[in-house]
């Protein structure tokens, strides 16, 4: 589910409630990268939030006023419509097995017992590749957390930043592409391994939001850590390697004078092997700033 949420909002997926997670106030980590002529500041986002939390501090505010541009995972959402297409586009295949027969036997009746919960047309899903039910079932889940990619980060940041030049290290596209190019037995791993988490993503859920609006990222780190450990092909793909490929971006970006906002999901900033990690490695000057 936590891989899941990562990428969700390339779906413009949203859900409503009003079940958000106790917190205390709210201060989601951000760091400064800099040279003498120029400052990157990057911002750990969560795609999905409940509508009622506050997240915004003065520091972050005052920080995103001072950016000469902002810089999202992805910057192609103006178009719903399109968007929609390319992933309907994406996600369906003919011939493929009906689903319940994706996933081993004795998940086959847990499966289609969240499918029946969920309203999901089972028809619909047989025609979508694997890794589409899988985020289907678990965007799905989010109805029940009070949560949507509307009250999410990037869409507020979206909103608040003006007239001011907005872009994307990747493209919608990229990032279903990252799902679609899984080989089967991959792509059938993470549906089952949703499924798992089914019973247990409300509580996971909050609790992936309390550590981010506090500021853990240890415990952010931990989190993805644990989740990763069980599928390592997922996360080189998901995680490992767009994570190289954004630290070169910004280290070539630092070339370049002004001022930036990035915002990326939080789990990319956090712990080994993080964007964070990278540039400190390659001697960068970064600097925790919230």
């Amino acid at each position: 589910m936590r891989i899941l949420a990562s990428l969700l909002l390339a779906l413009s997926l949203s859900a409503c409630g009003s079940a958000a997670p106790a917190a205390p106030p709210a201060k989601p980590a951000m760091w400064k990268l800099s040279d003498p002529d120029t400052t990157i500041y990057l911002f750990g986002t969560v795609h999905v939030l409940p509508s009622d939390l506050k997240w915004r501090t003065p520091r972050f505010e005052h920080t995103l006023a001072s950016a000469d541009e902002l810089v999202l995972e992805i910057a192609d959402q103006g178009d719903k419509a399109a968007i929609a297409e390319t992933y309907r586009k994406m996600a369906q295949s003919p011939g493929l097995p009906p689903v319940l027969d994706r996933v081993p036997a004795e998940k086959r009746a847990q499966l289609e017992a969240l499918i029946t919960k969920k309203g999901l047309p089972l028809k619909a899903l047989n025609a979508m590749e694997t890794w589409a039910v899988a985020i289907t079932l678990g965007a799905s889940m989010y109805t029940d957390m009070g949560a949507s990619a509307d009250a999410g980060v990037e869409t507020t940041l979206r909103s608040s930043i003006g007239g001011k030049p907005v872009s994307g290290l990747e493209t919608t596209a990229q990032q279903l592409g990252y799902f679609d190019r899984m080989p089967e037995e991959t792509q059938r791993k993470l549906l089952v391994s949703m499924l798992d988490d089914a019973s247990s993503a409300k509580a996971d859920f909050q609790k992936m939001v309390r550590a981010w609006s506090s500021g853990d990222t240890g415990a952010i780190a931990r989190t993805f850590d644990d989740e990763l450990k069980k599928a390592p092909e997922i996360a080189k793909v998901l995680i490992d390697e767009r994570n190289a490929n954004w630290a070169q971006w910004l280290k070539a970006r630092m070339d370049k004078p002004g001022t930036v906002f990035v915002a990326v999901g939080a789990g990319h900033l956090a712990g080994k092997g993080s964007v964070i990690d990278l540039l400190q490695k390659q001697r960068l000057k970064v600097q925790r700033v919230q």
